[in-house]
């Protein structure tokens, strides 16, 4: 049986194998550390979606360990790389709150992240921990949703709360809530619609969801958003929008073996300051794991 170090490096195989490419071209041109390598260096970077900014300062950091540390050649100093891709995706204060207990949960994302699925990962993940789980289905748009949930709950032993379509997602977040509440649940996860990052209503929904929920909950209240990292770039102009509208405290990456630019973690972290929680590497149950900043480092170069 497959360990996660394995299936991460299986599912983050199509950006190695791009990344990892051009690095080997790197190497291939012989030993000498002059300004071509650092600039192609930069270049393969800024491919695997890392961000300009994040990209220029490792290399700067790179070039100032080659010159302290008298790195003899490209080679020494491609190895320190994963380990400065590693320093940009910790953030020191990062706080695991989906481990906490008690905790409510509101997830977050535009459709076709994988928003509804993490859900139920989640819920899974939590229950086979021995943890008291419920799930607020606020949802109230998709009937497939509901489905989506009941099979997962089904899996996990966990209730759901939910209501017909068409109801107001806030009043189902409340009930959650509430049973929360009074069943002194460790973990309450409640699913909210997809929604485009555009749309002014359906964000302002979102919002009075958010509210309701921070009014009515004794446990922490946390927003984390589920993205799609094969989206790349346009993915974080959405995380953007949803950090402006309902303040993100926290990223579950999904989707990183469809994609060839699992370097867009890098970028997420950067550019909004708030952790990358969780990481999908497939459709299994256990293919949503926390996330390692080192080992996805490590998987993303190629190192072992």
């Amino acid at each position: 049986m497959s360990t996660w170090l394995d299936r991460l490096t299986q599912g983050l195989s199509r950006t190695r194998e791009q990344l990892g490419g051009q690095l080997n071209v790197l190497l291939g041109r012989g030993p000498d550390v002059d300004e071509t390598f650092w600039s192609d260096l930069e270049d393969a970077l800024i491919g695997a979606d890392m961000g300009v900014t994040a990209v220029t300062e490792m290399v700067d950091r790179l070039r100032d360990a080659a010159k302290r540390q008298a790195l003899p050649d490209a080679h020494a100093v491609l190895t320190h790389l994963a380990a400065e891709i590693a320093d940009e995706l910790r953030l020191p204060d990062a706080e695991d709150f989906i481990e906490s207990s008690p905790s409510t949960v509101l997830i977050v994302g535009i459709n076709g992240t994988g928003k509804t699925t993490t859900v139920g990962k989640l819920a899974k993940a939590a229950a086979d921990a021995g943890r008291s789980v419920l799930i607020g289905s606020a949802d109230t748009f998709r009937a497939a949703a509901v489905e989506q949930l009941h099979i997962w709950a089904d899996r996990a032993g966990v209730p759901i709360v939910e209501s017909e379509r068409g109801t107001d997602p806030a009043s189902v977040a409340f009930d959650a809530v509430r049973q929360a509440k009074s069943n002194d649940t460790d973990l309450l996860l409640v699913d909210t619609a997809g929604r485009l990052h555009t749309s002014k209503d359906l964000m302002a929904e979102l919002s009075k969801v958010k509210r309701i929920v921070e009014r009515e909950s004794v446990a922490p209240v946390r927003t984390l958003l589920v993205m799609d990292a094969t989206t790349g770039q346009n993915g974080l102009t959405q995380a953007r929008e949803f950090n402006s509208a309902v303040g993100i405290d926290a990223i579950a990456l999904t989707k990183l073996d469809g994609t060839a630019k699992g370097g867009i973690a890098v970028a997420v972290v950067r550019e909004l300051g708030v952790p990358i929680l969780r990481i999908g590497v497939g459709e299994g149950a256990d293919d949503l794991k926390p996330f390692d900043p080192e080992e996805f480092a490590a998987a993303l170069v190629g190192l072992e």
